[in-house]
């Protein structure tokens, strides 16, 4: 006979994140058996506490910039199969649909909310306030249309593979670093979460990540060009966000990804046609055939 002595998960309050706690077999098993018996030990992963997820949500900055490839892999694919039939009008509309399906708006809700506040508010308790509303007021929704507008007048401008792996890789890259840079409006959200477990480890891993990608698609000196551009205009916006605020919010992340975006597409067709008086602006850019 083999007598069971199981390894559980104890509550957080128990024990502590991480640790187990010991479960005796039954007393009619025990009575059955001597301190002799062969013993078998079950280990059962006890699943993370609050801290520990929020610590890991955190961690997770430094795939950000994956995050972005993976969405400017399917926007170039679409590109390459709607840019046969269609012109660069309506393949940039249906790029932005998609965009907006992908990320399944998030991030403009966040810039409409974001907008409300910022107007609207005459507190910053007020702002906030206006911020969890879930209706959208007129500032919120002329600054969708605005942004959506910039967006497409850039795509139809600077459609590319290059054009469409850079911008959503650079727009998450930036949020890497602003949420080491500013505090946390409230002491709970997606940024409070973010900023307890984000570290400079995770902002270092995801600018390699993005300055190679971006290096490759742009050139070695365009690509660090609109990086530096970009972060330089977001992290201005943070600074009124954080006054106007107290801090970032999860609302204000997506106002910042959404603005990023429309910025790296700006950026693209301002440095592209200032480079070509550089020599060699374009080393190390790789050529794509679409």
């Amino acid at each position: 006979m083999l007598r069971f002595l199981t390894i559980l998960p104890a509550p957080a309050s128990d024990s502590g994140a991480g640790k187990t706690r010991l479960a005796a077999p039954p007393a009619e098993q025990r009575s059955e058996h001597t301190a002799t018996d062969m013993k078998t030990v079950l280990i059962i992963p006890e699943a993370p506490g609050k801290d520990e997820e929020i610590r890991l949500i955190g961690r997770s900055t430094v795939y950000f910039p994956l995050v972005g490839l993976i969405i400017g892999l399917l926007l170039a694919l679409l590109y390459i199969v709607f840019r046969a039939a269609l012109p660069a009008a309506v393949n940039s509309v249906l790029l932005i649909a998609a965009l907006a399906v992908i990320t399944g708006a998030h991030h403009i809700d966040g810039l409409m909310d974001t907008c409300d506040a910022l107007v609207a508010g005459k507190s910053r308790a007020q702002r906030l306030e206006i911020m969890k509303d879930t209706r959208v007021g007129a500032f919120g929704i002329t600054a969708a249309i605005l942004l959506l507008l910039t967006k497409y007048i850039c795509l139809s401008a600077v459609i590319s593979v290059y054009a469409l792996l850079t911008f959503p890789i650079l727009s998450r890259w930036a949020i890497t670093g602003l949420v080491l840079l500013f505090p946390t409006a409230k002491e709970s959200g997606s940024f409070y979460a973010l900023k307890s477990g984000a570290d400079w480890s995770g902002f270092i891993g995801a600018t390699i990540i993005a300055l190679a990608v971006t290096i490759v698609m742009n050139g070695l000196i365009i690509g660090p060009l609109i990086m530096l551009g970009l972060f330089g205009l977001l992290y201005c916006l943070g600074v009124l966000f954080s006054r106007l605020f107290g801090g970032l919010t999860g609302d204000c992340c997506g106002a910042l990804i959404e603005s990023g975006e429309a910025i790296t597409l700006i950026l693209s067709i301002v440095f592209m046609r200032l480079m070509p008086y550089v020599s060699s602006y374009n080393l190390f850019k790789i050529p794509i055939p679409f």
